[in-house]
């Protein structure tokens, strides 16, 4: 990689983990915003399902807008609209500035993250793709944690000021970073390396190979195992576990402790060149994760509790990973944006299933749906195990 690519990789990578932050550090500011501004819990909680609604079409859009006219541009507008996102929830409290606010975060955050992961995979092709995925996760876990640290430390008059003032200065700071980094690298040639399904020696697989149809056939049911798995123990558990460890600290632990594994995770697959075996070891987690979640659910153990965080924030890692390798090795590069956001909109439905298991609790209990999830995620184990049987391509 040239010196030129490098910089420029590494803006990509400063620029995807602000987005990632931009996004997530709302979830410290929701006690704070409900204890200064007198919110309920339901319409903070509504924020969230705002957000999305902002998300999902600048993911396809940022996609398919980076595929026309470069992903510098798209990315760039999309850090700026998150800020400003956040600047209008720092001077706009109320219930309709926040819900505004968290629409245009999710607009930019979708823009920026579509567009960011195919420039990371433009200039340093898997190794960019699996990068972008491992820093979004890393600002995902770092955003809320030093938010929720600075106002619990400034000057009470002050926390619902700063953490938002750090978040649109770093988003800012990076856009200004991003406007001196050379205009959007070539696409890849057309041959591209594939790791071999057994994780051996890479194959080469020529352009006509590569489809749009083929690279989400392979990546939605990784995507669909990515929120899903790491919701689970931040969203539904960590309000299960009673006793005397209930308190607001256990979504930040459980968020802690899925993250992290799932960085750690993509790390040590980035290192170790793992196949894309990794995705079938990935749904095999979720599985096992899935099932120890409803022991945790009914007996509400912290051990148990940590264990199942670990296992599934590591699905979390493994399954995101495996699908963006997918994406990036099987799209051709023309239409590589529009297909890293149709990938992560399937990962995000993941969002859907706390709301669905708690809709559930109450006339079916936890115990069957929790099941069925593990026998779903054993399921698109063996079927990606069947997708990468040896063929003239993979």
């Amino acid at each position: 990689m040239s010196r030129t690519a490098r910089s420029s990789l590494t803006v990509v990578v400063a620029l995807l983990f602000v987005a990632g932050w931009a996004t997530n550090h709302f979830a410290a500011m929701i006690p704070v915003l409900r204890d200064r501004e007198g919110l309920s819990a339901t319409v903070l909680a509504g924020a969230f399902g705002v957000y999305a609604l902002g998300l999902l079409p600048g993911l396809l859009g940022g996609g398919a807008l980076s595929d026309r006219f470069g992903r510098r541009p798209v990315v760039l507008v999309g850090s700026t609209v998150a800020a400003a996102g956040n600047l209008l929830m720092l001077a706009w409290h109320p219930a309709s500035g926040i819900y505004t606010g968290r629409l245009v975060v999710g607009v930019g955050v979708g823009l920026a993250m579509s567009a960011g992961t195919a420039w990371a995979a433009d200039l340093a092709g898997r190794r960019g793709t699996t990068i972008a995925g491992t820093v979004l996760t890393a600002g995902f876990a770092c955003g809320p944690l030093a938010s929720g640290l600075i106002a619990q430390f400034v000057a009470s008059s002050a926390a619902l000021v700063v953490p938002f003032v750090v978040t649109v200065v770093l988003s800012l700071a990076t856009v200004f970073a991003g406007l001196r980094v050379a205009a959007d690298s070539s696409p890849p040639p057309p041959l591209s390396p594939l790791p071999s399904a057994h994780g051996g020696p890479a194959v080469v697989v020529p352009s006509d190979g590569r489809s749009v149809t083929h690279a989400l056939s392979r990546s939605v049911p990784m995507a669909l195992w990515v929120f899903s798995a790491v919701t689970v123990p931040v969203v539904v558990l960590a309000g299960r576990v009673g006793g005397g460890h209930s308190g607001p600290w256990l979504p930040g632990v459980a968020s802690a402790l899925a993250l992290g594994s799932g960085v750690a995770v993509q790390i040590a697959a980035r290192r170790a060149e793992w196949g894309p075996r990794a995705g079938v070891v990935g749904a095999l987690l979720a599985a096992a994760g899935f099932a120890i979640a409803a022991v945790v659910d009914s007996s509400e153990s912290v051990p148990l509790f940590v264990v199942v965080s670990v296992v599934l924030g590591s699905a979390y890692g493994l399954c995101l990973r495996a699908g963006l390798v997918d994406v990036e090795s099987l799209t051709p590069p023309d239409h590589r944006g529009i297909t890293i956001g149709i990938y992560y909109v399937c990962t995000y439905l993941g969002f859907g299933l706390p709301v669905l298991l708690e809709g559930l609790r109450s006339p079916v209990g936890t115990l069957v749906p929790l099941l069925c999830l593990t026998g779903l995620a054993l399921a698109a184990g063996v079927v990606r195990s069947l997708q990468l049987r040896p063929t003239t391509t993979d």
